[in-house]
């Protein structure tokens, strides 16, 4: 079975094609989605998340406080670092798990960082997502009622579309028209069901 990786930066629609990939019967793994799943319910994780961050990193409920946890991170790159190294392997055995279970010639494993934590490493094929910047934080701006400047803040976090574009090896622009995108999710399913 191949590993085919999503990425793309905040905004850029990665949702939108992993349910146009989901159609075409590929299983999709969100990393993002299962992370917050995994702090919240992991108790080795949420322990080294309260010892770095404090008990103030979760409500009193046990629910992850994520403006806290947020604006403690996005803050200080050496925080931020360490909560990946928690985190990151955590998902990455979570995804072992959870592909292990599929039985498909192929299965997207959706990731905002792919290639900042190292995980296009472990998939056969990497592809982008990639759109225009001020389209894309429009996008966050109504989705996650965050400031253009918290958006921003974020987005220095991650890699630019050049360098995305420069590392995988399938590219979808992603211009706001679904039509556009089914054609091009088509023709990248087609190529990589050609090489499985």
């Amino acid at each position: 079975m191949k590993i085919v990786g999503l990425t793309g930066g905040m905004g850029s629609g990665k949702t939108t094609v992993c349910n146009l990939f989901l159609e075409k019967g590929v299983p999709v793994y969100n990393s993002d989605l299962r992370a917050k799943w995994l702090m919240n319910h992991s108790d080795a994780l949420k322990h080294e998340i309260q010892l770095l961050l404090g008990s103030d990193a979760y409500t009193v409920s046990g629910e992850l406080n994520r403006g806290f946890v947020s604006n403690k991170i996005f803050q200080d790159n050496a925080l931020l670092t360490q909560i990946n190294n928690f985190v990151h392997p955590a998902v990455f055995n979570d995804f072992e798990l959870w592909k292990n279970q599929q039985k498909t010639p192929f299965v997207l494993k959706e990731s905002a960082i792919l290639f900042e934590s190292g995980g296009n490493l472990f998939c056969n094929y990497v592809i982008a997502v990639v759109g225009d910047l001020e389209t894309r934080i429009k996008r966050v701006m109504e989705r996650d009622k965050l400031s253009r400047e918290e958006i921003l803040s974020r987005m220095q976090h991650q890699w630019k579309d050049p360098q995305r574009i420069e590392k995988s090896n399938f590219v979808i622009y992603n211009q706001g028209h679904i039509s556009e995108l089914k054609e091009q999710v088509d023709k990248v399913y087609q190529e990589i069901l050609a090489k499985t």
